[in-house]
């Protein structure tokens, strides 16, 4: 009986402080998240940064938080962890060259499930499924992806691993196409778009959904230092991307009813395995860092703007993907999501809505 009692009052306060994370956010009604590759903190944020634009125009803008730090290596396990709470597994660390379904997918503890692959089964949602089944609305948008809810046919090989010329989409940094409980669904064709969808979006704030989820191709995303069509990539072509689309979102008539924009990296380079906020590694891989001896996937740092955020501040707090998106879940009023919920998580509250 002793340990009933421990139990529930051990339930009872993760739930009052997801109740008081939750309460902390503002009226936040639009999220807006930019999804950039690959880069380390100092690479991008310290002195002589080939993105000026982020590095020193749009934190001016809002807030940097200097530590943030990414969940695994490669790409495709932390783009899972961003809109699930998963955990990689060495199947997604590979970044999935052939699209095969995750299995056995046996449920354990903190919300995770037991198996390896790519393709998680119906019983593993997403954000995009909390936001549906709250009456909010979510959209993808995905340069260069060329028709909606493109993905690999199930077992085939993944034919967007390089980028050509004239395709430089990659499925592995577009997460909404891994969960059955979405491409078996008509909403991934109606919500998971090619980019040029959002600024016919951004045009009212009644087309602007709740949740944005905006992923550069491999040129404009910094993945590529050089792009396939020859032009100018890395983080110069990231700086050009985000100069385009900022003020686009940032002057919609959806920003000024109260929202949110993050600019995140995946990872970090390879050659770091850092890890913040007592991630767990979950039961699925030897090792989060991958090719690297580590926890995590490295210090990558990011970027908040929001009327909520005092313009030109710092945030040394640690958090990571795993606290981004219970951050998220907070600012939409739903529960947690796998790592997201874990005991003791620290998710956004005064040290980020710090605005007066």
């Amino acid at each position: 009986m002793r340990r009933v009692v421990i139990a529930f009052l051990l339930v009872l306060s993760v739930l009052a402080a997801q109740a008081a994370s939750a309460a902390a956010a503002p009226p936040i009604k639009h999220v807006f998240v930019i999804a950039l590759e690959n880069k380390g903190f100092d690479t991008t944020f310290g002195p002589g940064s080939a993105a000026p634009y982020l590095s020193q125009d749009l934190t001016a803008q809002g807030q940097l938080l200097t530590q943030y730090y990414a969940t695994g290596h490669a790409s495709l396990d932390n783009y899972i962890s961003l809109v699930s709470g998963q955990a990689p597994n060495i199947a997604t660390q590979a970044d999935c060259p052939y699209f095969f379904n995750f299995l056995p997918a046996v449920p354990a503890t903190n919300g995770q499930s037991v198996g390896q692959g790519c393709v998680y089964p119906q019983q593993v949602k997403t954000v995009a499924d909390q936001l549906a089944g709250a009456g909010l609305t979510w959209k993808g948008y995905m340069e260069d992806m060329g028709t909606p809810c493109r993905h690999p046919a199930i077992n085939g090989r993944d034919d967007t691993q390089q980028a050509r010329a004239n395709d430089q989409y990659a499925a592995r940094h577009n997460p909404f196409i891994y969960f059955h409980s979405i491409i078996d669904s008509p909403s991934c064709a109606q919500n998971n778009v090619p980019l040029g969808a959002l600024d016919t979006d951004l045009q009212s704030a009644a087309t602007t959904a709740s949740f944005s989820f905006i992923t550069p191709d491999l040129c404009h995303d910094a993945h590529d230092s050089t792009c396939a069509d020859g032009g100018p990539g890395g983080l110069p072509a990231a700086d050009d991307f985000l100069r385009t689309w900022v003020p686009k979102i940032t002057g919609s008539p959806a920003w000024s009813e109260g929202s949110l924009l993050a600019v995140i990296f995946d990872e970090a380079e390879s050659s770091d395995a850092s890890a913040c906020c007592n991630e767990q590694p979950g039961f699925n891989t030897p090792n989060p860092g991958g090719l690297t001896p580590g926890p995590g996937g490295g210090r990558t740092g990011a970027v908040l703007i929001s009327q909520f955020i005092q313009p030109g501040s710092r945030n040394d707090t640690p958090y990571n993907h795993y606290g981004f998106l219970g951050s998220l879940e907070d600012v939409f009023g739903l529960g947690r999501l796998g790592y997201a919920g874990q005991a003791g998580l620290k998710t956004f509250g005064p040290d980020v809505y710090n605005a007066p």
